[in-house]
């Protein structure tokens, strides 16, 4: 019998992040206490370990932030594109200069693991910048008239699933566009963000053009519903994006809202399994499955469920949970105790309704917020596992026996964000893309993002569109 062997530890040394004990709200290119003082601590995932204490924003707070926002606004947006794109350029080049502490950074206060942070979300982050810098001077020919206008205070609220990364979906093209920004980063990781704010000063950005709240939904909230912000992006639950959807409503304040998903990943018969394999993988258990866009129904195919099946199993029998640090972790911890409380919940109703529940062997560590890869077969439409966006590590199997009957069962979700096609044929890809009501489509591949490419869903999934061309819209009074 051929011999067993180990991974040794390969650890990123956390050296390279210099946390301070406390941080305050970055106010008009200023660090700030919160007005009544309040803060609350920020926790590593992984360890469940106190990172650093953050200050929280309240009412008064929101007023100043959108107030240095508005006074910047006007020799902001008087720039010339190419002198805006220079900040642009050179955020993005300090973010690759820092890209290891910041990677380090984002694993400690998300639990995602280190290979991600470093070889996915800040090659991204950088890219986002660097892509909207080169729009930054070419607006009129954008396609939204010879003179776009940008639209003022934007509010920006983001997710703890991929805080930098979210932070430049939204913060890149406002700036490019002319427009000051207010942002509140998620209350389970603020770092990034506050470090971000560090990234403005060093390159030198005019002081309010961009603001960083810490805090919880309550100074998300206060700051949608501020008179004087003009444009609102949400990225975050569908729960809350409706809530949003009612405060703006008989306001003259553009959304975007980019809410929840439950992404069907359908393989056929002809699809090379090994692959397919590799894919549906990658859709449903990259960042513990806590992406919107996860691939979290899986559709087979009847003729090859079995074999996809098998297959399937035996690769997540090689998935390393454990130290996000560890460059040869695959499955980091799960952001916080609360989410870790609702995968569950989930996971357990999937199992009391008689879906049948597999993991494969996996040892949890003792501290942190852990859940094992999970796959749930025999699963029917009427299951809450196929309905319910469980943002977990979480995989519910499907069959199908025809391509119509993929798509409607596809298509049998109040969500629309995104799907996976895996077959050779080119024309059936095509063909069923052209029926599923999703806002992204993958073909033989899952979760790949490019800042050149438009992102948003149909339905419950929001609407608007972030990253492309057509991410500058949102931004612009056109």
């Amino acid at each position: 019998m051929a011999p067993v062997f180990d991974y040794a530890p390969a650890p990123e040394s956390r050296s390279v992040v210099d946390l301070a004990p406390s941080y305050g709200l970055f106010i008009d290119g200023e660090f700030t206490e919160a007005a009544d003082g309040k803060v609350f601590k920020t926790v590593s995932p992984s360890t469940e370990e106190v990172l650093s204490e953050v200050a929280e924003a309240g009412e008064a707070d929101v007023d100043r932030a959108v107030k240095a926002a508005r006074k910047a606004f006007e020799k902001w947006s008087a720039l010339p594109g190419s002198e805006r794109a220079k900040y642009l350029f050179r955020i993005a080049r300090i973010i690759q200069e820092r890209s290891r502490e910041l990677a380090v950074l984002e694993t400690l206060d998300n639990g995602k693991p280190i290979k991600e942070t470093r070889d996915a979300d800040l090659p991204l982050v950088a890219a986002h910048f660097f892509y909207y810098a080169g729009w930054a001077d070419k607006l009129d020919h954008a396609g939204y008239g010879t003179d776009p206008r940008p639209l003022g205070v934007a509010g920006q609220v983001i997710p703890w699933n991929f805080p930098l990364l979210m932070l430049a979906w939204k913060i890149a093209p406002a700036l490019a566009t002319g427009n000051t920004v207010v942002l509140k980063p998620a209350e389970t990781t603020p770092l990034s963000a506050l470090f971000f704010a560090d990234i403005c000063r060093q390159a030198g950005l005019p002081k309010g053009v961009v603001n960083i709240l810490t805090g919880d939904g309550r100074a998300g909230a206060a700051l949608i519903a501020h008179p004087d912000v003009n444009k609102v992006a949400f990225t975050g639950s569908t729960a809350v994006g409706k809530q949003i959807a009612r405060t703006v409503a008989g306001t003259r304040k553009k959304v975007t809202l980019e809410l929840g998903g439950k992404g069907a990943n359908i393989v056929f018969d002809d699809a090379p399994i090994d692959q397919a394999v590799e894919g549906i993988v990658n859709g449903i258990f990259f960042n513990q499955g806590q992406v919107c866009c996860a691939g979290s129904r899986l559709l087979v195919q009847e003729s090859i469920h079995d074999e996809l099946l098998d297959s399937l199993k035996r690769r997540l029998t090689t998935l390393r949970l454990g130290d996000p640090l560890d460059k040869n972790t695959d499955i980091g911890a799960i952001n916080s105790a609360e989410q870790l409380a609702r995968i569950t919940a989930l996971a357990d109703q999937g199992e009391a309704e008689g879906a049948e529940r597999w993991s494969p062997a996996c040892e949890l560590p003792e501290n942190g917020y852990w859940f094992a890869p999970t796959l749930f077969t025999n699963v029917t439409q009427a299951h809450t596992v196929a309905r319910d966006e469980i943002f977990g590590p979480v995989l519910s199997v499907l069959t199908f026996r025809t391509p119509d009957e993929a798509v409607a069962k596809a298509n049998n979700t109040p969500y629309g964000l995104s799907a996976g096609i895996w077959t050779e044929k080119g024309s059936r890809i095509l063909a069923v893309a052209n029926k599923l009501r999703a806002g992204v489509i993958w073909s033989n591949t899952f979760n790949k993002f490019d800042p050149t490419s438009p992102f948003g869903g149909y339905k419950e999934s929001g609407y608007g569109r972030e990253g492309g061309r057509h991410g500058l819209e949102a931004y612009l009074d056109v």
